[in-house]
């Protein structure tokens, strides 16, 4: 834990290890393109339908609003990661190694800390979700203890009971967008329901203030090998996505929910050589 971006960033300048190439490094952000919207509270299912085909067909990407995941519920989450990610990282390592299995853990940067050649800024909180009777033992406390104001206040956060709750309601979500997808290549609604039920995992990244942010990214180039990821972005730029040879920044908006195809729906989504990169820009 003592290599955790939130350990040490307030005591040195941008470690040489985390200066990335010229070539990699942030460029110019365009503003001037956007990823479609996806109203998933409109009437029109067919329409809706269509939207998500041709979003995902083109950018791979979507942000979708009015989903049904509340407002309140969404704010009490990012209340307890925060708050997780404010501990020690003595009490982060012991929250997060109660499994043998490592079904929750901490980590800096990416899987490869000690391997890569570049560190990312960035810390992440991981675990698994399904079976939830098997997982949430592991997951973090209830109770946190955070110090606020020099002062130091038990706060009770319901991590495990709150973020139940949430990620539940992200099966709900993807079961959704997954139905419209399936039905939209002609296979059958539940087609690629398995996929989300049975290997849902949460990814929290933390991304402490940065020094130098035009010498170094939160996350890597990347696309994932999975079937979607759905992320909620802060309210600030950070993310971008590669498409027509240009990072477009994906415009946060408040309680919109990300969707990105993993490299497993865009076999089935694309009969052209789809390959959508994604990024995370820093800020001071």
């Amino acid at each position: 834990m003592e290599h955790l971006v939130s350990s040490w960033y307030n005591d040195r300048s941008l470690p040489e290890s985390y200066i990335l190439p010229p070539e990699d490094r942030p460029g110019i952000l365009s503003l001037g393109k956007n990823i479609p919207v996806v109203d998933l509270g409109a009437h029109d299912q067919p329409d809706i339908l269509q939207q998500i085909l041709e979003a995902s067909q083109e950018f791979g990407m979507f942000q979708v609003i009015n989903h049904g995941v509340p407002s309140k519920l969404i704010d009490e989450a990012m209340g307890v990661f925060k708050e997780f990610h404010a501990l020690s990282a003595e009490d982060k390592a012991i929250e997060t190694s109660k499994d043998p299995g490592k079904s929750c853990y901490m980590y800096t940067s990416s899987h490869n800390y000690a391997t890569e050649k570049f560190h990312f800024w960035r810390d992440g909180l991981l675990h698994h979700c399904n079976p939830l009777e098997k997982y949430i033992q592991f997951w973090p406390k209830s109770r946190l203890n955070i110090e606020v104001n020099y002062t130091m206040m038990f706060h009770v956060t319901f991590f495990r009971e709150v973020v139940a709750i949430y990620t539940a309601e992200l099966r709900k979500v993807g079961f959704r967008i997954l139905e419209f997808i399936a039905q939209g290549l002609g296979l059958n609604p539940d087609h690629f329901s398995s996929e989300l039920g049975e290997n849902q995992i949460l990814l929290v990244n933390h991304y402490p203030p940065c020094p130098d942010p035009n010498l170094t990214l939160g996350f890597p180039k990347h696309r994932g090998p999975v079937v979607i990821n759905i992320l909620l972005q802060s309210d600030v730029y950070g993310l971008e996505v590669f498409k027509d040879e240009e990072w477009i920044g994906v415009e946060p908006i408040p309680y919109a929910f990300v969707v990105t195809l993993g490299s497993l729906m865009q076999v089935h989504i694309s009969s052209q050589a789809l390959t959508i990169y994604n990024i995370v820009l820093l800020n001071l």
